[in-house]
């Protein structure tokens, strides 16, 4: 039998945890490495009778956050801000204000209208005002960018169409942003194309501020190290080239033919379960970006008989089973099956569709391997409807490597409930469908396989790299056991028997860290029970035996194994 590499040196987890967006951009302008173009960036933002109070605060917080990535200046961004309901207000001219401080401050202060919602009247005022040289547009050129960001949360009481090509044809890029129950066509109509990146959807305005690494992105024009800002896909290690990088593993890991992983094992078997929340929330559109989401991740996958099978759940209120694990052992299949997959809608049962993965999905009968490592990614855009708690720990408690990514309204508190340890690297978020390819990048599979506990050889090999520990142990405990007898210990024989039992099972706990399905531990109770140490000088037992016991192995099927030693 080939001898394998002990399990302690191969529990090395999943590499380069996930930064959010927000901090790399932050690093990447402190360095200088993102710079944003020279832009008049103009904030249209819907101060109607429906946007709440509290909510408009939102929406102000969601542009300070978008200004506080961008090179405010006269040579670089200039920002203004229009409010509007029945009429419209010109808040922040481009020209007002030169820093970003007093730009913020100024943000901070403004007060919604709560009155109707003129869209168009707002449009039409960027575009004969707002953008005006007056109010310190810059004249029309290739080096200056002009950008419009409308957000909104209704329907419009006047034309928006017309108003927003005629801007568009200026030269404006204009980006919808729609809450709630606004009316999507109207978005599209105002929108530049592509609409797929100039049209942004979120549920309530609760959420909308995490639309700020979209657009922190999309000002940002040059990056010359993308290892330093973490745009990169490697594993470990990056390596920046002119223009471009290249990836590196750690001593003891070899690069994957992907140009992009590290292993540091070879020949791992995984069961691989993709759960996928199809509720109604998600939209047929986004759904179809899931299903190439999925297939991102099935191509970095070693998918074959004997190495890695992948299963595809798919929940809303109710759980169905896709296809299950082994039915598609080549990536062609696995992915012409996934593009078959039927949107579900309905609502986001969760805590169910955990309950079905560990119970039916990963069962032997339905196509589950015994001793393989199994691994879950739980995709999500929203909040369960029903608890989710039991069925997450009973998936972890029971070996399951389990991923959990987020979009949208999804809830952090839920995805690291769901997530195996350590939560940074089984954790992942975006607040834009369209950015799920990254995450996708970043997710990395990694597993090595176990070595089995009562392997005769791996036994063998854990008996040589104890004796010298032991022989340390034998010598330490003698001196213990001296000074027990001389302090008055009553029947001070038999405490060298349990200091030396505690002592191995430490020691058999430190070295191994093996653990099967069950994290079932085989530590031989027979042990305990047959050695009983002979006095040797001054009384003192010696442990020598110790270093030539025998093992006896006895498998009684599924996980259970048992153990049965003599000396």
């Amino acid at each position: 039998m080939t001898p394998t590499v002990p399990l302690f040196l191969l529990l090395l987890g999943l590499i380069g945890a996930q930064a959010t967006l927000d901090q790399r951009m932050a690093a990447a302008m402190a360095a200088g490495l993102c710079k944003t173009r020279p832009t008049d960036l103009v904030f249209i933002i819907d101060s109607s009778r429906s946007v709440r109070p509290s909510e408009f605060e939102q929406v102000k917080v969601f542009l300070t956050n978008v200004i506080d990535g961008l090179s405010v200046g006269p040579n670089a961004t200039r920002v203004g801000v229009v409010n509007y309901a029945s009429r419209v207000k010109n808040e922040v001219s481009l020209k007002t204000h030169r820093s970003k401080a007093g730009l913020v401050k100024h943000v901070s202060k403004i007060e919604p209208l709560s009155t109707g919602t003129m869209t168009g009247l707002a449009i039409q005022f960027a575009l004969n005002v707002a953008f005006s040289e007056g109010e310190g547009g810059r004249a029309k050129s290739p080096d200056v960018s002009k950008v419009a960001i409308i957000v909104t949360d209704g329907r419009p009481q006047d034309n928006v169409k017309e108003v927003a090509q005629r801007a568009r044809d200026a030269g404006i890029e204009i980006f919808a942003i729609g809450v709630g129950r606004v009316d999507m066509s109207t978005l599209r109509q105002m929108a530049s194309e592509p609409l797929d990146d100039h049209v942004d959807y979120v549920e309530s305005y609760s959420v909308i501020e995490k639309l700020t690494k979209k657009f922190q992105e999309a000002f940002c024009e040059t990056v010359s190290d993308l290892c330093a800002t973490g745009d990169h896909d490697c594993q470990q290690v990056c390596i920046s080239t002119p223009g471009s990088y290249k990836c590196a593993c750690k001593d003891g890991f070899t690069l994957m033919d992907d140009g992009r992983t590290c292993s540091a094992c070879s020949n791992a078997a995984i069961d691989t379960v993709f759960v996928i929340d199809g509720s109604k929330s998600v939209r047929p559109e986004n759904f179809e970006l899931v299903k190439k989401w999925i297939n991102q991740i099935i191509d970095k996958l070693d998918v074959s008989d004997s190495k890695t099978h992948v299963g595809l759940v798919q929940y809303s209120s109710t759980v169905r089973t896709e296809f299950p694990l082994g039915r598609h052992n080549n990536k062609k299949d696995l992915k012409d099956a996934v593009k078959k997959m039927e949107y579900m809608e309905r609502g986001t049962m969760t805590g169910m569709a955990l309950r079905h993965m560990v119970d039916s999905v990963f069962n032997i009968a339905q196509g589950a391997r015994p001793g393989v490592q199994k691994v879950a990614i739980v995709f999500t855009d929203g909040r369960s409807q029903d608890y989710i708690g039991d069925a997450a720990k009973k998936a972890k408690d029971l070996g399951m490597k389990m991923y959990a990514v987020g979009v949208g309204n999804a809830l952090e508190s839920e995805l690291k409930q769901i997530a195996s340890e350590p939560i940074a690297e089984h954790y992942f978020y975006t607040a834009d469908f369209k950015a799920m390819s990254q995450i996708a990048k970043k997710l990395q599979i990694n597993v090595c396989n176990e070595e089995d506990p009562c392997e005769c050889d791996t036994l063998v090999k854990f008996q040589k790299k104890v004796e010298t520990a032991l022989q340390a142990l034998n010598k330490k405990t003698r001196e213990y056991v001296k000074e027990d007898c001389l302090a008055g210990e009553q029947n001070c024989l038999k405490t060298p028997t349990q200091l030396i039992l505690m002592a191995l099972h430490t020691t058999f706990s430190k070295m191994l860290k093996y653990r099967y399905m069950n994290s079932n531990f085989c530590l031989c109770p027979e042990l305990s029970r047959s050695f009983k140490p002979t006095p040797g000088p001054d009384s003192v037992p010696d442990f020598s035996p110790l270093l030539s016991w025998d093992t006896n192995l006895h498998y009684h099927g599924g996980h259970a194994f048992t153990c049965a030693c003599s000396l």
